[in-house]
């Protein structure tokens, strides 16, 4: 049982999805304890052997406790053996981690009519909560109906895991652009312009959009304006005048943008000095169109890339994929048929549609990946299309952003009121974790698009039920 200390410091228990999706998470919760059920390790060694996809965050997990514990005698374990020297910085893990067996509560005190895993870690956060008084014990899950069974049981403390959440609600998430009320040159006082070409570039006061971040698009309510913040410093924004009428007559692979929305993304799409390119909306918005429809123009018109590469979050797939017959990409084709829809949409006047299709995908090189198979792999000049991604999370996406070697650029497409994942919401959702960490990047852009274009029945579904 952990020592006692003093009541300005808490105790965490830790369920194993906690680990799961964040291998070493026992190591961020600073100057407090952290106590890891029996029960945890159980389902951890249980999953570390299956073929799940959380397999191996599960043996990383199991690995980085065993480092630390390694030398500690079975009383140290049940103690708490000191994490000073994992980290640097302030937030450098001081507490202790303990290993916790006492999985019932005593007679008479029972709560739970079963003796599930999730009663048993429970019971471990109510056996400390009641000797470990005034000191705070906090049970942290990602399960939301655990949570609600261990307030009902009397644990006065549970929450969800949020060191990796960087917004406390999704209307705060970046859209990737701001939209000023009336009339953009209302808003500006004084402005220094300069003509390069056919490129203007505005210099106006930061005092203008205090908060503003490269690569964010800057539109008005009139419609009479359009830009992008290219550079700025603690006193002015330097913003590239990209012209109304201009970008509603960009097209790629013959789709031409039917919205400013889809007009902001197929211009971030389109250009090469972008990285990343993130696409948030909801269903019907034109993200996975815009961005195959962009892609097939840069690798077969523009031969600025190689091939395109998708790939998308499939929760089951490690376990069924093997079962179903061809290769891979024959294997990935029921879960990216959002894709081949797409090639059928962009091809439907062909006289042809299925041979222009073949035509096309072995022309730009097409290729249909699983997430499950991009670790370890290094992709060079490609464009990589990652559709529904709002169901991975942060650490699942960095496993694939750090695939992308020199010269690929990234698409990240995903609609967070459509999570799948038990353990994500929209604020949790890696996609949510990308937005944010990447906004200042010079590299990437975002795009909300709000608008649904696919039919006026889709856009009634998504506005009333």
């Amino acid at each position: 049982m952990p020592r006692k200390k003093a009541a300005d410091t808490k105790i965490y228990v830790l369920d194993t999805n906690i680990l799961l999706h964040e291998p070493l998470a026992f190591m961020s919760f600073k100057e407090h304890d952290v106590v890891i059920p029996m029960t945890v390790l159980e389902e951890l060694d249980y999953i570390k052997d299956s073929k799940k996809d959380v397999a191996r965050d599960a043996r990383v997990s199991i690995r980085s406790m065993e480092d630390l514990l390694r030398d500690a005698s079975p009383d140290d374990m049940v103690e708490g053996v000191s994490m000073k020297g994992l980290g640097s910085g302030p937030s450098a893990p001081t507490g202790s981690l303990s290993i916790f067996t006492d999985l019932t509560m005593p007679e008479g005190q029972q709560v739970f009519t079963s003796n599930e895993n999730d009663n048993r870690i429970i019971n471990v956060a109510l056996n400390l909560q009641a000797s470990h008084k005034p000191q705070q014990v906090v049970l942290v899950t990602k399960d939301l109906n655990m949570r609600l069974k261990a307030k009902g049981a009397g644990l006065a403390n549970v929450e969800d895991y949020r060191t990796d959440q960087l917004i406390t609600d999704i209307k705060y998430l970046s859209k990737g652009y701001h939209k000023f009320e009336g009339n953009f040159w209302d808003k500006v006082k004084s402005v220094d312009s300069q003509t390069e070409g056919r490129d203007t570039v505005h210099t106006i006061d930061k005092k203008v959009l205090p908060e503003a971040y490269i690569n964010e698009f800057l539109i008005d309510e009139e419609g009479t304006f359009a830009g992008l913040v290219e550079h700025m410093t603690d006193e002015h924004l330097e913003v590239l005048d990209l012209g109304v009428e201009r970008m509603m007559g960009r097209h790629a692979w013959g789709i031409s943008p039917k919205n400013i929305g889809q007009a902001m993304a197929m211009h971030a799409l389109l250009d090469p000095h972008i990285d990343l390119v993130i696409l948030t909306g909801p269903a019907g918005s034109g993200k996975t169109l815009l961005a195959l429809a962009a892609a097939l123009e840069m690798v077969v018109e523009r031969n600025m890339y190689d091939k395109i590469i998708v790939t998308r979050s499939t929760p089951e797939i490690a376990e069924s994929i093997g079962f179903l017959p061809g290769t891979e990409e024959e294997k990935m084709a029921p879960w990216l048929a959002a894709i081949t829809d797409s090639l059928e949409v962009l091809h439907k006047n062909d006289e042809n549609v299925k041979g222009s299709m073949n035509y096309i995908m072995e022309k730009a090189n097409i290729q249909f990946k699983s997430v499950n198979f991009m670790r370890g792999r290094s992709i060079q000049n490609a464009i990589v299309i990652l559709d529904e991604s709002q169901n991975l999370t942060a650490s699942q996406l960095k496993t694939i952003i750090t695939r992308c070697g020199e010269g690929t650029k990234l698409i990240c497409g995903g609609n967070l009121s459509q999570i799948d994942s038990n353990y994500l919401s929209a604020v949790t959702s890696g996609l949510t974790y990308l937005v944010e960490k990447f906004k200042n990047f010079s590299g990437s852009a975002t795009i909300n698009l709000d608008g649904v274009v696919r039919s006026r029945l889709a856009e009634f579904a998504e506005k009333e039920l």
